[in-house]
Parts: C-alpha cells; sequence; structure tokens
C-alpha cells in the first residue's frame, strides 16, 4: 500500500483498522497526540478544539463532495444530512386516484362485496340482478380510506458495508 496523506480517507475491505489509521467512527482523539491530523481537520467532525478532536463518523453514512453542484444544495466539509427512515405526510404524495368497482349481485342478508346501505322492504328490486352485460358496474375515482397510518418507511439506498479509515500517518499535504 502506498504511503497515505495525513486526513486521507480510504475503504478497506476488512475489519481491522491498519497501523497509522483510525477508524471513522466519530471517535475523540487526543490533539497532544495527533497534532498533524488536527492541523488538517481541526474541529470539523467534533471535538472541544482545546485537548481533543473527533475523526469523521461515517457509520450509516454516504459520503458527499462538499461545495455547490449546479440545482443542488450547497454542503460543506463535516456538515451531515439525511435520514434512514422518512414518514411522508399527505402534502407530499403526488395527486392520484384509486379505481373503485362494486357488483350488483347483492342481497340484504349476503351483501359480499357490494354497496348496501341500510335496510330495505322486501318489495323493493333495488338489488335485482337483471341488469345485462356485466355484473360490475365502474363507479368513479374515490378514496374509501387513509392508508399508511403515518409510519416511516426506509429510505436506505443498497448498500455494501465496508470499513472507513483516515490517515493519521504519512505525508502531509502541501498546499497548492
Amino acid at each position: 500500500m502506498s504511503t497515505p496523506y495525513v486526513g486521507e480517507i480510504r475503504l478497506f475491505g476488512f475489519q481491522r483498522v491498519p497501523d497509522g489509521w483510525f477508524a471513522c467512527d466519530g471517535s475523540l482523539k487526543s490533539i497532544a497526540e495527533y497534532q498533524v491530523l488536527f492541523q488538517l481537520i481541526g474541529t470539523t467532525y467534533g471535538g472541544d478544539g482545546q485537548t481533543t478532536f473527533s475523526v469523521p463518523d461515517l457509520s450509516g453514512r454516504v459520503p458527499l463532495h462538499w461545495g455547490r453542484g449546479n440545482g443542488l444544495t450547497p454542503r460543506v466539509i463535516g456538515e451531515r444530512s439525511g435520514t434512514e427512515t422518512v414518514t411522508l405526510i399527505a402534502a407530499q404524495m403526488p395527486a392520484h386516484t384509486h379505481a373503485l368497482t362494486a357488483t350488483t349481485n347483492g342481497s340484504a342478508t349476503t351483501p359480499g362485496p357490494t354497496m348496501l346501505p341500510g335496510a330495505v322492504p322486501a318489495t323493493d328490486t333495488m338489488y335485482a340482478t337483471d341488469l345485462t352485460g356485466s355484473n360490475t358496474l365502474a363507479l368513479g375515482s374515490a378514496s374509501i380510506d387513509m392508508q399508511g397510518n403515518s409510519l416511516p418507511h426506509d429510505n436506505t439506498m443498497p448498500t455494501l458495508t465496508v470499513s472507513y479509515c483516515i490517515a493519521w500517518a504519512g505525508i502531509y499535504p502541501s498546499q497548492s
């Protein structure tokens, strides 16, 4: 493996943290012990800036480059955003309809999937099945009941878990 730049973040396909590296787990580090890394990242990821600083926490996170992309939200280095679960509200749902279909085959005693109002006199032919053609009648679009129960749904894109580490030993990156 080539000598890393201090502050460089790499992916590793194993759980062990190599010598000269820290896991990107948000842990606090001593400024006195890791001055070079602190000079580069400061308290961008946390710490008190007097005796401690934090390494980035990429646990459950997807890294994102800082800056302003055309038509995108501006991001600053160290900023955290996003969430694993989302609860949608009605205002966030696109306009849509649901078809409602009912059958004309029914009786006051065995309604099945038919649409029946309350009891009717025995002589009423409201539920007669003498329609010609299909026994189903497509009604207009309607919403019967709210669905979803306002429960959060998973918002995680497909992922593969690997180990992110940041170098605390190596070459100090020069500015150009």
